[in-house]
């Protein structure tokens, strides 16, 4: 069965995308910013966006009936690799129990506030 998981983001009509998209055990979360969704608001801060980017992922998890412990598989994109390191507080906070396979990549994002974007896999009951 396959469900669409909407964050409620003009985002996602104005380009043609789900926040996330549930398809029987799995849950595939679109790469995700900092934008704080209730403000359309962006910090300048790049650890402040990977702390909202991961509040909205997490939000999109609930939705969807997963949570953190079901990620499998993480992306980080960076216009800025150096700025990293800047992330890890927040990023080891959330994963670092759950350790999932994970990528970063240095690339341009959209949109020139932004300065990083996560996607998540999930799969329920993967424990």
């Amino acid at each position: 069965m396959r469900r669409l998981v909407s964050s409620g983001s003009s985002f996602e009509a104005d380009i043609g995308y789900s926040r996330a998209v549930i398809d029987g055990d799995w849950m595939f979360v679109s790469g995700t910013t900092g934008f704080d969704y209730a403000t359309m608001m962006i910090s300048d801060d790049v650890g402040e966006q990977a702390e909202q980017a991961l509040r909205n992922i997490g939000a999109a998890l609930a939705e969807g009936g997963f949570s953190f412990a079901d990620v499998v598989r993480v992306r980080y994109i960076l216009p800025e690799a150096g700025e990293f390191e800047t992330c890890w507080p927040a990023l080891r906070r959330v994963f670092g129990e759950i350790r999932p396979a994970a990528t970063m990549i240095a690339a341009g994002l959209s949109d020139p506030r932004m300065k990083i974007e996560i996607e998540v896999t999930a799969r329920r009951g993967r424990g």
